[in-house]
C-alpha cells in the first residue's frame, strides 16, 4: 500500500525534466487518447449491461420463486364447484400460503396485450386461473398434483420452474459476458498502450542514447514514459466516461410495456461504478507502459 501511494504521488507530482523525454504531441499521444476514451466508453456499456442483467436474474428469480398458477378447465356448469374444490384442497397444503381465484377483470387484463382491451372474455373457453403464493419453505409440488388430479381432475399446476430458470440462466449469461467484455476491453487497452509507448521509445532512441551518456538511469527515463502515457490514458478515459454516461442517459427508462428493452442504464448505487473506469484505465497504462518501457530499454542497451 505504501509502495502504490508513492507511486501516485510521483504521478501527480511529476517531473518537469523527465518530462521533456516524452513528444507531448504526435501520433503516439493521439493514440493513447483515442484508445483510452474508446475502451472506457464502450465498457461504459458493456458494465451498463452486466448490472442491468444482474438486476434482471433477480427480479425475475424473486417474482416467480414464491408464486405459482393452478389452470382450471372445466364446463360452465362445474366451473366453480371444480374451483371451490381446488381451493379446498390448496387451504389445506402445507407450504401453501395463500390461494385466490382471479376474477373476469383480472384475466382479461393478462389477455389484453395479445387480444386487447375489448376481449370478450365472458364468451370464450377461457380457464378459470387460482393464483397460489408459497411460504419461504414452499411446498410439494409432485404432491400436490397427485392431490389435484385425484380431487380436481382437468386442474393444471404450473410452478413456474419452466419459465423461471430458462430466463434466470439467460440473464447469468448476458451478465458473464458483459464482465469477459470488460477484461477483453481492458486488455486491448493495454495492447494500444503499450504498442504506442514502443512507438514513442523507439522514436526517441536517439535522444534515450544522449541521456545515458549524460549520466540518466534507465528508471529516471521509464518513469518520464510511464507518467506521461498514464496521465494520457486517464485523460481519454475520462473523456470516453462522459460520452459513455451521456449515452447511458439517452436510454429509456425501465417501463413494463418495454420489458427488458428498457431500464438497461445505472440504478441507485449502481452510478458510482462507472467514475471507477478512469482510475482502471490509469493502472492498466500504468503497468503495460511500464512494463513496455523497461523491456525496450533493456534492447536498446
Amino acid at each position: 500500500m505504501r509502495r502504490f501511494l508513492l507511486i501516485l504521488a510521483d504521478l501527480v507530482r511529476g517531473d518537469t525534466q523527465a518530462d521533456r523525454v516524452v513528444p507531448p504531441t504526435g501520433f503516439t499521444a493521439r493514440l493513447t487518447l483515442f484508445s483510452a476514451a474508446a475502451m472506457t466508453f464502450l465498457a461504459v456499456f458493456a458494465l451498463a449491461l452486466s448490472l442491468a442483467t444482474g438486476r434482471l436474474a433477480h427480479n425475475w428469480s424473486a417474482e416467480l420463486a414464491r408464486s405459482a398458477t393452478l389452470r382450471l378447465s372445466a364446463s360452465d356448469d362445474q366451473i366453480a364447484a371444480q374451483t371451490q374444490a381446488a381451493l379446498s384442497v390448496l387451504k389445506t397444503t402445507e407450504g401453501v400460503e395463500s390461494a385466490r381465484a382471479l376474477s373476469e377483470a383480472e384475466q382479461q387484463a393478462l389477455l389484453e396485450p395479445w387480444f386487447g382491451p375489448d376481449v370478450p372474455i365472458a364468451d370464450l373457453p377461457v380457464p378459470q386461473l387460482i393464483e397460489i403464493i408459497e411460504t419461504r419453505k414452499g411446498y410439494d409440488a409432485e404432491g400436490l398434483r397427485l392431490r389435484l388430479a385425484a380431487e380436481v381432475p382437468g386442474a393444471v399446476l404450473d410452478d413456474h420452474t419452466r419459465w423461471r430458470r430458462p430466463l434466470v440462466r439467460a440473464a447469468s449469461r448476458i451478465r458473464t459476458l458483459g464482465l469477459l467484455s470488460l477484461a477483453l476491453i481492458g486488455a486491448i487497452m493495454a495492447a494500444m498502450i503499450t504498442l504506442a509507448a514502443h512507438s514513442a521509445l523507439a522514436a526517441n532512441a536517439q535522444v534515450i542514447s544522449v541521456l545515458r551518456l549524460v549520466g540518466a538511469r534507465d528508471d529516471f527515463i521509464a518513469r518520464a514514459f510511464v507518467r506521461r502515457f498514464t496521465l494520457r490514458a486517464i485523460s481519454g478515459a475520462i473523456l470516453g466516461l462522459a460520452l459513455g454516461l451521456g449515452g447511458i442517459m439517452l436510454l429509456p427508462a425501465a417501463q413494463a410495456e418495454g420489458g427488458f428493452l428498457t431500464g438497461l442504464g445505472f440504478q441507485g448505487w449502481g452510478w458510482i461504478w462507472p467514475f471507477f473506469l478512469p482510475l482502471l484505465a490509469g493502472v492498466v497504462a500504468f503497468w503495460a507502459t511500464r512494463s513496455a518501457a523497461r523491456r525496450i530499454l533493456r534492447g536498446l542497451a
